[in-house]
C-alpha cells in the first residue's frame, strides 16, 4: 500500500472565487469543476507531504497551506498587482527558504516559498 495523493480541502461558499488567486495569479490549472467543487493543480508529478506545526517558524502563525514556487519575488509582485495584501515577508529564513504569507479569498493563510539554491 502506498499513498498516491494528498488533497487539501478548503470549505468555500463560492468555489469559483478561487480562480483569481489559484489560477490567475499562481497559474494552477483547473482540473475539475462541478460547481460545488473546483479543483486546481498541476498535471506534473509533485511530492506528497503533510506537515504538523506548532507555529509557522520565525514566530509566525501556522499557515493553512504551503505552496512551493520557483520565483517568490515574481509571485509577490503578481499577488500585489491582483490586490492581495502580503501579511509576512518576503523574507529569507535561516532554514533555507525565501517566503511570504498571503490570505486567499477564503481567509486561509498561505505560505508561498522557494528553497534557496
Amino acid at each position: 500500500m502506498r499513498v498516491k495523493r494528498i488533497v487539501a480541502d478548503v470549505h468555500a461558499a463560492d468555489p469559483a472565487a478561487a480562480k483569481r488567486f489559484y489560477q490567475d495569479v499562481l497559474g494552477l490549472e483547473i482540473l475539475m469543476d462541478q460547481g460545488w467543487i473546483a479543483t486546481y493543480g498541476s498535471r506534473q508529478q509533485m511530492s506528497v507531504q503533510i506537515s504538523f506545526m506548532s507555529e509557522g517558524g520565525s514566530g509566525t502563525p501556522t499557515p493553512d497551506l504551503s505552496i512551493e514556487v520557483d520565483d517568490v519575488d515574481e509571485v509577490v509582485k503578481r499577488m500585489k498587482n491582483a490586490g492581495f495584501a502580503i501579511e509576512y515577508g518576503p523574507t529569507d529564513e535561516p532554514w533555507g527558504v525565501r517566503r511570504f504569507f498571503v490570505r486567499d479569498p477564503f481567509g486561509k493563510l498561505v505560505n508561498i516559498l522557494a528553497h534557496k539554491p
